[in-house]
């Protein structure tokens, strides 16, 4: 039998998390953390969520030290659905800005590899930012001018092909 009253409880708290993530840039960034552990942590359904959630608001301020063992932790814990896709780019970015690079790589390449979704353009765009990190100028930049060549009203096919093309040409 379907819960109603826990769905009921699960929307609200999501909703109720929206409207704190509103708040980001808007009030003091120590406040903002206070007011998404308390929320975070009041959510009885997943400790994974809460990590999850907690590393979200310490990376957007600005604290990717602090981010990165919660990331973890929520991705340990069986983090699932699109918010362990967040986590594993959100995680990649994170270890970039933390100067592990290659690990930064090696999770992007995996999840572009295995999986495909609405954040397919985040995980290139970020996976781009990690190669030109590590001196893969030219991987980087293909991957970048792929990912925006399908947004273009003209040239996709050209644009598409010249980047495939550097990766060829490099070096």
């Amino acid at each position: 039998m379907f819960n109603f009253t826990l769905m009921n409880e699960i929307e609200n708290w999501e909703y109720e998390l929206q409207l704190i993530w509103q708040k980001l840039g808007k009030i003091d960034n120590a406040d903002f953390i206070e007011q998404i552990s308390i929320h975070a942590y009041k959510f009885s359904g997943s400790k994974a969520i809460a990590d999850f959630e907690m590393a979200c608001a310490f990376d957007s301020t600005g604290h990717e030290k602090e981010a990165e063992p919660l990331y973890r932790s929520s991705l340990n814990q069986g983090l699932s659905g699109l918010r362990r896709r967040r986590a594993r780019i959100q995680l990649a970015s994170t270890l970039r800005n933390n100067g592990k690079i290659d690990e930064s790589i090696s999770i992007l390449k995996e999840e572009k590899a295995n999986y495909s979704d609405e954040l397919n353009d985040a995980v290139d765009s970020f996976l781009a930012l990690s190669l030109f990190s590590a001196g893969e100028c030219s991987e980087a930049l293909s991957l970048a001018l792929k990912a925006l060549s399908q947004y273009l009203p003209r040239y996709n096919n050209s644009l598409h092909n010249y980047a495939s093309a550097l990766t060829l040409t490099k070096k």
